[in-house]
């Protein structure tokens, strides 16, 4: 661990306010910019010995296992005044042109005036011709889009964003290790020499974005760690910063990368030594640090998370996306599957969208999960037969792998989408669950102790088939009577229609206009408005569906019973009178193990997600 010194900055439009907030002294001059951590060589931080960037060209390791050079500068910011409107490439272009990084930059927002804010990009789309006019004659900031801001407010402000900080603002910046700045306009100011700043609208033009501002910050809700409260206040390819309340011993150590410790706020001490607001400090790869104090804190490091591909596999479309190794979702889009071509040809599409959106989200994936319709042969990453592609023993994981060099996984949909309800959507809280997907059939996975339950060679928790009446309504799988032949959305449309024929004066008649018109809705909109036979419908389908999660909670007692499709779109008429219905049938009641009934959250995004978890949680077995 390194404790170190900055270099102060001196700009026209700095103040006086880091002086009083950490001590910062610059002779009596203003000081703009304080650079904590920083190896450019426009202003390189001190530390015991000499200077950071000779530390680091010491110790190779330092920044993280491949020897990478330092890819932040973090440094804070006074704006007495108003900074120029600008903007910063991305690295093709400032590489191709400057000789330097681009600059994908966050601002953490350490105290705001009344009133201040920042602008960050666009109002709405706008055209080159528009831009250059409005800074033409003085009226460009009418197209910006302005944020109030208040201290412990965080934004991202990608390369190719037009943004200024507002007077007023004082700042913790994290940004690429760059100097690269396009001033497009800045208020006729001149510099020390009287003259006017220069702009460099043509550079400017040729990068900027100019659609409408679209927020990726991403920042996260507060967890409880030993020693106070963490949040993640964004991550981009280049970094990832935390904001730490320290109130005790907060200890860690990052096997991937390097951080950079800033104290915002309070005192403590950092591996036995102590600190105070505006103290920053550099940490080795791999070392441990200990933080005992109380205090607020900036933690960097770069963005080492783990990213996995999810691959949500269907008869019309394929959906891809890539996710972190805590769920948030990168990039995400889907292509058509093409269902009737050789199975090489669907895989090589596969994994030229895994490529496309590893470039789109500036990242590499470690493995690559699929979610896939039919049995499936989990271990060996076979699909033994889906209906839904016509497929018979595809070896689809081998293909995969193949094509991206990477390791590739595969489970049953229906199972990939209770990994990724358990893993970042409703089932979070639950180390033991079941979904129900309530669809064209009724599907199912089952979580228990936090692991996926596959059965037997992978090919169990076909929950769609359980019999709940004998000798019933035939099912497509042979059987009769199962719970899919009653409780799936198809039962349900089959169930209305029945209902509209046998009553000719049921308002269903007039809320689908005729046989072709109903959908899962329909009974229920009949039930709201008043109609018997509508009513009737409603509550048959609900007794079905309770009697098949009767089934499930006897056979597991799970958490949590998650209900997915379509028909959950109802909310609490469905949910309430189901919740009774299931109780009255409980074998043993529901006092010694209760149970939730909720709603999955994450919609079409089920699959992919789990997908994507299946990837981290088998490689990391492997």
């Amino acid at each position: 661990m390194k404790k170190l010194t900055p270099v102060l900055k001196d700009y026209l439009w700095g103040g006086y306010k880091l002086k009083g907030m950490f001590g910062r002294d610059n002779g009596g001059k203003k000081i703009s910019e304080s650079w904590e951590v920083s190896v450019h060589p426009d202003g390189e931080s001190g530390c015991e010995g000499g200077t950071l960037s000779g530390y680091l060209a010491a110790n190779p390791k330092a920044v993280d296992p491949e020897g990478s050079p330092l890819p932040v500068l973090i440094k804070y910011i006074d704006a007495a005044q108003n900074l120029s409107v600008q903007v910063h490439p991305d690295d093709d272009y400032a590489r191709r042109v400057e000789g330097d990084n681009g600059k994908t930059e966050m601002w953490y927002i350490l105290s705001a005036d009344e009133g201040a804010g920042i602008y960050c990009g666009f109002r709405r789309d706008t055209s080159k011709e528009e831009f250059l006019a409005k800074v033409s004659d003085g009226t460009v900031e009418e197209l910006l889009n302005f944020i109030p801001v208040h201290a412990g407010d965080c934004h991202l402000i990608p390369a190719g964003t037009v943004h200024a900080i507002g007077a007023g603002c004082v700042i913790c910046e994290v940004q690429q290790s760059s100097n690269v700045t396009y001033r497009v306009y800045d208020y006729n100011r001149r510099g020390a020499d009287g003259k006017l700043r220069p702009l460099h609208v043509e550079k400017a033009v040729d990068v900027i974005d100019f659609r409408a501002f679209r927020d990726r910050t991403g920042t996260g809700l507060p967890e409880t760690v030993p020693g106070g409260e963490i949040r993640l206040l964004t991550q981009c390819p280049y970094f990832r910063c935390r904001e730490l309340k320290l109130n005790g011993k907060f200890a860690e150590t990052n096997a991937r990368s390097f951080t950079a410790v800033d104290v915002l706020e309070g005192e403590g001490l950092i591996n036995g030594e102590p600190f105070s607001a505006g103290d920053s400090f550099f940490v080795d790869c791999g070392e441990k640090f200990v933080l005992g104090g109380q205090a607020k804190v900036l933690l960097t490091c770069e963005n080492r998370t783990a990213c996995y591909a999810g691959i949500d596999l269907g008869g019309t479309f394929i959906k891809c996306g890539i996710v972190t190794e805590e769920g948030k979702i990168l990039v995400k889009d889907k292509i058509p599957t093409g269902r009737e071509r050789d199975y090489r040809e669907i895989a090589a599409d596969m994994a030229a969208l895994v490529k496309k959106l590893e470039k789109k989200a500036g990242v590499r994936v470690e493995a690559v999960g699929i979610g896939s319709p039919g049995t499936i042969d989990s271990k060996n990453g076979v699909i033994v037969y889906s209906n839904n592609i016509a497929w018979k023993d595809v070896p689809l994981c081998r293909e995969i792998a193949e094509r991206l060099n990477r390791s590739a996984y595969i489970t049953n949909d229906a199972n990939a989408a209770a990994l990724g309800e358990h893993f970042c959507g409703s089932g979070r809280k639950y180390s033991s669950l079941i979904l129900v997907t309530l669809g064209t059939g009724v599907g199912g996975g089952i979580i228990i102790d936090g692991k996926l339950f596959e059965g037997n060679k992978s090919a169990g928790a076909e929950i769609g088939h359980s019999v709940i009446r004998m000798g019933g309504e035939k099912c497509t799988c042979g059987r009769r009577g199962c719970f899919e032949a009653y409780a799936s959305a198809t039962a349900l449309i089959r169930q209305t229609k029945r209902a509209m024929e046998r009553h000719p004066e049921s308002k269903m008649w007039q809320i689908a206009g005729n046989l072709d018109g109903v959908d899962g809705k329909t009974a229920f909109d009949g039930q709201r408005a008043g109609d018997p036979a509508a009513d009737r419908v409603v509550k048959f389908y609900i007794r079905c569906l309770a009697e098949g999660i009767c089934n499930l909670l006897n056979e597991f007692r799970p958490q949590a019973i998650l209900l997915g499709g379509g028909v959950c779109g109802e909310g609490d008429n469905l949910l309430l009178p189901l919740k009774k219905e299931v109780d009255k049938r409980l074998f043993g009641g529901t006092d010694y193990a209760p149970f939730d009934l909720c709603t999955a959250s994450l919609g079409n995004d089920a699959g992919l997600c789990g997908a994507a978890r299946l990837a981290a949680v088998r490689s990391a077995e492997a």
